[in-house]
């Protein structure tokens, strides 16, 4: 069994939760996700199963998309509504709809983040979260993330007991934390906040309508119809360029050939090289030795 399963991750568990509920239904241990999903998070999550596994950094590093409510008013430790509380302003006028897209038009392209001191992210060795959960503040890298679209939605602005929130909606690169994102919203309007709701929509070429359940599949595996719901490998990349070879070339790439590069090869681009539409490797410009492509991931060799 190989392709790559489009999980709808639900509220209440880990990512790896799913993987191994997953491993278990299906009775393989070839199981990998493509970019955790914190457990207060519902959304799309990528399975690879199988050969797919190959692809599955692909996946990770694809952009995503997600549905995210902004409350302002407090923030709290973790940036979402589980944390406690640690900074309050209440808000006591209105904020204008014109004002919140301003805010968010300014947050359009590339920005500088601080991961939230409960996340995965590792200094020194261990994860933020660890650190948090002893008490200890450390110091956080800077990374730079590209927001391509963030708009707000209905512009539908709910206010209840001097707490203001509203829902946006986003398109992001790969390691975006959108809790900050939340945070920098509110900071911007001027007031303290936290993300109170968050639900991926996308993630790489998959999207919510293309997801089922951990119900759904452990019913589809006991009618023996799962290899129905998975899709091909090829579905993963196909953010990635892509060339055709022929046949003789095909058997070659297999074995791993380095080849001449390109006249219109593009420096820093993976491209997946196709036969008879199965992708056969990935390959990129030679790290060692100019003028030359080599495969970065053989997926095919029989």
């Amino acid at each position: 069994m190989e392709g790559i399963l489009p999980l709808w991750k639900p509220k209440g568990v880990t990512s790896h939760d799913c993987v191994f509920k997953v491993r278990k239904i299906l009775q393989t241990k070839k199981v990998g996700h493509t970019g955790s999903l914190d457990p207060d998070v519902e959304g799309v999550l990528p399975l690879c199963i199988g050969r797919a596994t190959k692809v599955a950094e692909y996946l990770t590093d694809a952009g995503k998309s997600y549905i995210g409510e902004v409350t302002i008013g407090f923030s709290t430790t973790t940036e979402d509504a589980s944390g406690e509380v640690v900074d309050e302003q209440l808000v006591t006028q209105k904020i204008r709809v014109d004002e919140i897209k301003q805010t968010l038009d300014k947050l359009i392209g590339d920005i500088t983040q601080i991961p939230p001191m409960y996340s995965a992210v590792k200094v020194n060795g261990k994860k933020l979260y660890e650190y948090a959960r002893a008490g200890m503040e450390v110091t956080r890298p800077a990374r730079q993330v590209t927001i391509y679209r963030l708009e707000l939605i209905d512009e539908e602005i709910k206010y209840e007991h001097g707490l203001v929130s509203f829902r946006f909606k986003v398109d992001c690169s790969k390691g975006t934390y959108i809790r900050t994102l939340a945070t920098t919203i509110g900071e911007m309007l001027g007031y303290p906040a936290h993300m109170s709701f968050l639900e991926r929509t996308q993630s790489a070429n998959f999207k919510k309508e293309d997801c089922i359940t951990i119900e759904q599949l452990a019913q589809y595996m006991e009618d023996g119809e799962v290899e129905a719901h998975l899709f091909p490998l090829e579905h993963g990349i196909a953010h990635l360029p892509t060339r055709k070879i022929d046949e003789e070339m095909a058997e070659q790439v297999k074995n791993g050939k380095v080849f001449p590069l390109p006249e219109d090869w593009k420096q820093d681009e993976k491209v997946v090289f196709m036969y008879n539409n199965c992708a056969i490797a990935i390959y990129q410009t030679h790290p060692t030795k100019q003028g030359l492509i080599k495969p970065v991931k053989v997926l095919r060799n029989e």
